[in-house]
């Protein structure tokens, strides 16, 4: 036990006293060790006191768990019953309607259990777009964005984004496929933030841009393999997301691209 002087308000003034301060480890040390009907006393109350704190503690975390549980059944049932009604209906428009919804449905139970994929399914020899060509790519976004400071370079960072998908070890790339190409030059160009203005929307068109020049920006019925709306979504979730989630937010853009690839 120690006193300190210590400085606290009561009622309108601040009084100046003494206070007593317990040091827990001792008093437990000491209390378990002392061999009197005080120390036993002391004995039966902790012991007592730390059953409690596991028992509602083993109960607290039991429940959580049945919570979490339950929350992973009704995803489940509810890809069942869009799987039935997929087969189920003559409909054809509707069954392209159900696949869509069960496809985001089976990525959001995958991202639950952490199962996106790690992996790109492209393997090719990749067709790495210039510094340069990327700079007339977004000098020319400069008259749908009117600002003085659009893509203005705050540094060479941008250079490093583009460069850092082209890393090879010994004679095998770093990045294996064309989708984990992809999904680094997103995640590196929105979070360097190489420019002035203007970092979000141009890394969305740069990752793009590269899915077109390897030939992956466009399904065989015409569509994009990733829309407006998905696209904004994720370089937001980039922009928004912490260091330590960059390889769960890496995968997701993978599980898309590689989900999206083929026409439903």
């Amino acid at each position: 036990m120690r006193k300190f002087r210590i400085v606290r308000q009561e009622g309108k003034r601040n009084v100046e006293r003494n206070i007593e301060h317990y040091n827990l480890d001792m008093i437990i040390s000491v209390g378990y060790r002392v061999n009197s009907k005080r120390g036993t006393k002391f004995r039966q109350w902790a012991t007592q006191r730390l059953k409690n704190y596991l028992v509602e503690g083993y109960s607290i975390n039991k429940k959580r768990l049945a919570q979490k549980q339950q929350e992973v059944e009704y995803l489940k049932t509810g890809i069942r019953i869009i799987s039935r009604a997929i087969e189920e209906t003559s409909d054809e428009k509707n069954q392209q309607i159900f696949s869509i919804f069960s496809k985001g449905l089976t990525l959001l139970d995958d991202y639950d259990h952490e199962q996106l994929d790690k992996k790109g399914n492209t393997k090719q020899e990749a067709i790495f777009p210039t510094y340069n060509d990327y700079m007339s790519l977004i000098k020319g976004m400069h008259s749908e964005f009117r600002s003085s400071v659009f893509a203005q370079p705050k540094d060479n960072s941008f250079k490093s984004s583009i460069n850092q998908i082209r890393q090879s070890f010994g004679n095998t790339d770093i990045y294996s496929t064309i989708e984990e190409k992809a999904a680094n030059l997103l995640y590196f160009i929105t979070k360097n933030h190489s420019f002035v203005d203007g970092n979000k929307r141009i890394a969305a068109a740069c990752f793009v841009y590269f899915l077109e020049k390897n030939n992956m920006l466009i399904k065989s019925d015409g569509s994009p393999i990733i829309n407006n709306s998905t696209l904004a979504a994720l370089t937001l979730f980039i922009t928004n997301s912490k260091t330590e989630e960059s390889e769960i937010i890496k995968r997701l853009i993978i599980s898309i691209l590689n989900r999206n690839k083929h026409v439903v």
